[in-house]
C-alpha cells in the first residue's frame, strides 16, 4: 500500500511540462503582436527633424513680405517654388504630423519638416528618389568627400562650401549646426547674394551673402551652410 501511494504521488509530480510551455509561448507571441498592432508610427520610421528660425544675412536688400508659419495653422500653404508648396509646420519646430508618402510609396519625411520639403522637391522636380532619405538633416551632408564627389546616400553630387563651384538655383542647401541641421532649396542667385526656400522654418523665404574670393564661392552670415547637393 504503501508503494502504491508513494507511485501515485510520484506520478502527480512528473506532469508533462510541454502544455504549459506551449502556453507560456503564445502568451508571449500575443504581448507582441499586441505591441505591434497599436505602436504608433514613429517606433516604425525614426523622425528626421530640421528647422530653424529664419535670419536674414543679407544687409540693405528688400526683404518680401513673406507668411510666418507660426501665425497660420498647420498645413496651410505659406510659399512655392517652381509649383512645390511648402506647408506650415505651426509654431513647434520639433513638431511632425504624420509621415508622407508619393503615390508610389516614396518616403518623404515627416510633415512638415524640411526634410520632407526637400525630397518631394527633388521627386517632383528631377524624378529624383535617394537611395537613403532617413536621418536628420545635418547627415545629408558628407565631411569625408571631397569637392565635386557624388554623395551614395542621398545620390547626389557634393560641393562644399568655399569650394569652385558657384550654387545654382534647385540645389539643395545643407546646414550642419544645431542638434538637428537644416536642409533649404536654392530658389535664386545673385552676383552676391542667394536666396533659398525651406520648410519648417519661421520664413520660408532667406537670403545670404554669397562671395567670390578667386573662383571660390562661399555662402557667408551668422549661419553659414556646410555646402550643397546637385541633381
Amino acid at each position: 500500500m504503501r508503494r502504491m501511494r508513494h507511485y501515485k504521488r510520484n506520478k502527480r509530480r512528473s506532469r508533462n511540462p510541454v502544455p504549459l510551455a506551449i502556453g507560456l509561448i503564445v502568451f508571449a507571441l500575443l504581448i507582441v503582436v499586441g505591441s505591434r498592432m497599436f505602436a504608433d508610427e514613429t517606433s516604425i520610421i525614426p523622425k528626421s527633424y530640421g528647422g530653424q528660425l529664419t535670419i536674414s544675412s543679407v544687409k540693405d536688400k528688400p526683404e518680401t513680405t513673406m507668411v510666418p508659419q507660426s501665425e497660420v495653422p498647420v498645413g496651410t500653404i505659406i510659399d512655392e517654388y517652381r509649383g512645390i508648396a511648402v506647408y506650415s509646420n505651426g509654431n513647434n519646430f520639433m513638431s511632425s504630423h504624420g509621415l508622407n508618402f508619393s503615390s508610389d510609396e516614396y518616403y518623404f519625411g515627416y510633415k512638415w519638416q524640411c526634410i520632407e520639403y526637400v525630397k518631394r522637391f527633388y521627386y517632383e522636380i528631377y524624378g529624383h528618389k535617394m537611395p537613403d532619405g532617413a536621418g536628420n538633416a545635418k547627415y545629408f551632408y558628407n565631411p569625408m568627400l571631397n569637392q565635386g564627389e557624388l554623395n551614395e546616400q542621398r545620390g547626389l553630387i557634393q560641393y562644399n562650401n568655399g569650394g569652385d563651384e558657384k550654387p545654382r538655383p534647385g540645389d539643395l542647401l545643407i546646414f550642419t549646426d544645431g542638434a538637428y541641421g537644416h536642409v533649404a532649396i536654392v530658389s535664386d542667385v545673385g552676383q552676391d547674394w542667394l536666396e533659398v526656400i525651406q520648410q519648417n522654418s519661421e520664413l520660408p523665404r532667406e537670403k545670404f551673402e554669397l562671395r567670390n574670393e578667386n573662383g571660390r564661392y562661399t555662402i557667408v552670415g551668422e549661419r553659414e551652410p556646410a555646402g550643397w547637393l546637385r541633381k
